[in-house]
């Protein structure tokens, strides 16, 4: 699936984007749907968690 047709979020203005709208420091994507791309708010703090568990763990 090309980028055009792909759903990417903007945090700038919390909105769905389908295709390649927003500078590339405001958007998180591609996704496939958007409702993934709806997602991406909770997504980003659940990796984000995940990786200062990790660090976490090596100190």
């Amino acid at each position: 699936m090309a980028d055009a047709e792909k759903y990417w979020y903007n945090f700038a203005t919390g909105q769905v984007e389908h295709g390649r709208l927003s500078p590339a420091i405001d958007r998180a994507g591609p996704f496939d749907t958007a409702e993934q791309a709806a997602r991406a708010p909770e997504i980003a703090q659940e990796r984000a968690r995940s990786w200062a568990e990790e660090e976490a763990r090596e100190d």
